[in-house]
């Protein structure tokens, strides 16, 4: 041949040349061997993992169940209609073939009045800016998505009869970031409407029901400050993988039980794979984690005790605010734990209206602040009990008695008493709030002999609730003594004013203490933890009960002496405390009034307690009543606690009680 003549003559270096140039070709056609076919499996797997986006599952939450079992937080199943995107593309083509020829008849119109404004025939680059493409197309394009959509949309919302909006901003973000996952339509069908669909929806390609997890309160506002709410966050948590390129709908919890229990009643969030085409829609998707449900928690509160304090609270009037504490003094368990004004915590789930967003902001009504752990309050004359047992502790003769002239006198400046004037000794004072009784002999036991019950106590300390909603108080200590201290600083401490601040949480624990012989427990809200497994079946885990924090270290007569006083003021005629006295159980009770001032040390309004226990016998509950603005504790708080003791102790025989 021709070709290869050359290759036949002696010339060496012509012969070189062709030697590399078939070698050359070697080499290439080995490599597209091995690319196409030794290598193809693995550019393939390649290509497979490329074109496939990992989605985050959130898992079912766990429910939130009371100490009988009742429901205070479930998720259940809500049926949602959503549009994968990918099934109705012949709809955008023929929106686009529709938009087309008018877009066309646009440009047109405006070539021939460019035309006639440069009187010449346009050039070949100048008639291009006439036609469609480039930016133009995209925009087209994007327009007959939105409206193709908006026309299904339509269609469904005609047939299911219930008004449907598709909005553009968040229609054209889903196609831009999310094109493969399922566009929501609509939310929470009702059971009509899922009729009314199924009737129609082989008309509608693309058109799903899902069942998506929503979270649900079932007892509304009663111990929603306890039980708490969730807030939109679909990050992964601790110990999870990090990176998805979709992630579903998730909620964690941001105050209360939802927030401190939020690792267990949260799960682990499982996985799936979406394989996606060139074009970013869905080919197909395979679960390849399944998401593990959260677990139970089982709190010690008794709904039937947590609505009759709620309702307690209610009879102060509208707008009432306050707050109740009822607490086993023997395990720290709480049985209720109420705040009001109270809110409904289904509203962050279904969506907060203007309106309902400035009540729950009310600085004055504060609905979500939980009055029974997160706010400061003056103690008033409840402390008393504190001070009448460092008196005692410090050698004090509770049958020694001190004149009340109506007032008494700490060095310049006259405490004014509200007890009628008269000889006291430690009984009638306590039942009688006897200012001038405490202060008197509270500046003799010495400002020391108080700081250190008030330290057993953990007065100024958190007491280890994990809410968030949870305020340490104020109580004086060695660092507060060295920066000034004076003898009117004691006897302010004395009737519970002054430097220090309380929660009802807090006059709880004290109580408790008073009651069960001195232990200081740690309040228990959660009872048990329950782990649900298919193949186990449940692991319940229970939370410790009775934890003593600490010790009073007050010798038990000084005790049974504050008992009988506290005793006297319930059961005595002239008793603060008289309405509280029940027929079915003895009740032991402090009232207290602390006056609030404001920063011109002016009285402004009054916080008004009535701490109490029960059975004066064998105690069992302490009761804390707590309302703002009360006319006086025993007028206010006392009537609110008989009520709760109702529920408590139903209806017997005094004398039956005495026995049990």
């Amino acid at each position: 041949m021709i070709i290869l003549d050359p290759l036949r003559q002696t010339n060496p270096q012509i012969r070189l040349l062709a030697g590399v140039v078939f070698a050359g070709l070697a080499v290439l056609v080995a490599g597209l061997w091995w690319l196409q076919v030794v290598k193809r499996k693995e550019f393939q797997a390649s290509l497979e993992t490329q074109s496939y986006r990992t989605t985050r599952i959130p898992a079912t939450r766990g429910s939130i169940l009371d100490r009988q079992g009742n429901l205070l937080a479930e998720t259940q199943p809500r049926y949602a209609l959503t549009l994968y995107l990918d099934e109705i593309r012949p709809r955008f083509a023929a929106v686009y073939d529709q938009l087309t020829p008018r877009v066309l008849a646009s440009l047109d119109a405006q070539r021939q009045q460019y035309e006639a404004q440069v009187q010449r025939e346009l050039t070949s680059a100048e008639r291009r800016r006439f036609r469609i493409r480039g930016q133009l197309k995209a925009e087209l394009e994007r327009a007959a998505r939105f409206l193709a959509t908006s026309n299904l949309v339509a269609e469904v919302a005609a047939a299911l009869r219930t008004p449907i909006t598709l909005d553009p901003g968040e229609f054209h973000e889903h196609y831009e970031t999310r094109r493969a996952l399922p566009l929501p339509i609509l939310s929470n069908l009702s059971p009509a409407q899922l009729a009314r669909f199924a009737e129609s929806s082989r008309a509608w390609p693309g058109l799903e029901v899902e069942v998506q997890p929503v979270r649900v309160y079932p007892q509304g506002e009663t111990a929603a400050h306890v039980v708490g709410h969730l807030i939109r966050d679909d990050r992964s948590a601790t110990g999870e993988d990090a990176f998805f390129w979709y992630r579903l709908p998730d909620y964690r919890g941001i105050v209360g039980v939802e927030y401190g229990y939020d690792a267990e009643l949260r799960g682990r969030a499982g996985a799936k794979s979406v394989l996606v085409n060139n074009f970013g829609y869905r080919h197909e998707d395979a679960v390849w984690m399944p998401a593990e449900p959260g677990q139970d928690v089982v709190l010690t509160l008794d709904l039937e005790v947590q609505r009759a304090a709620e309702r307690a609270l209610r009879l102060v009037g509208h707008p009432a605010l306050g707050a109740v504490v009822v607490m086993d003094v023997l395990s720290g368990d709480l049985l209720a734990l109420a705040s009001a004004p109270s809110f409904d915590p289904n509203l962050y789930v279904d969506g907060i209206s203007p309106a309902e967003n400035a009540w729950l902001k009310d600085e004055n009504l504060r609905p979500q602040i939980n009055r029974a752990t997160q706010d400061n309050y003056a103690p008033g004359s409840i402390f008393k009990t504190v001070i009448g047992l460092a008196c005692l502790e410090g050698g004090l003769d509770p049958k020694q008695t001190v004149y009340n002239p109506g007032y008494v006198m700490v060095g310049r400046r006259r405490v004014g008493d509200t007890a009628p004037p008269g000889a006291y000794d430690f009984k009638r004072a306590l039942k009688l709030s006897c200012n001038t009784y405490f202060i008197s002999n509270g500046l003799g036991a010495g400002i020391d002999r108080i700081l250190a019950l008030g330290e057993r106590l953990h007065l100024g300390q958190n007491t280890g609730l994990k809410t968030r909603q949870e305020t340490a108080g104020i109580f004086p200590d060695a660092r507060r003594l060295a920066r000034g201290w004076s003898p009117g600083d004691t006897a302010n401490l004395c009737i519970g004013q002054g430097a220090m601040a309380v929660t009802p949480l807090q006059m709880a624990v004290m109580t408790a203490a008073i009651a069960n012989g001195g232990n200081v427990l740690w309040p228990r809200l959660v009872k048990a933890i329950i782990r649900k497994d298919d193949s186990t079946g449940s692991t319940v885990t229970g939370m410790p009960e009775g934890q003593v924090r600490d010790q009073l270290n007050v010798r038990p007569e000084n005790l049974q002496l504050l008992r009988e006083a506290m005793l006297a003021d319930v059961e005595d005629p002239d008793g603060t405390g008289r309405a509280a006295e029940l027929e079915s159980v003895r009740i032991c009770g402090k009232t207290g009034t602390a006056q609030i001032t404001d920063v011109n040390n002016r009285v402004v309004g009054h916080t008004t307690w009535f701490i109490s226990y029960a059975p004066y016998e064998r105690p069992r509950v302490a009761v804390v009543v707590m309302v703002e603005g009360g006319r006086s504790g025993g007028g206010t708080c006392a009537p609110l606690a008989r009520e709760i003791y109702k529920v408590l102790f139903p209806e017997v025989p005094k004398e039956v009680a005495r026995n049990r």
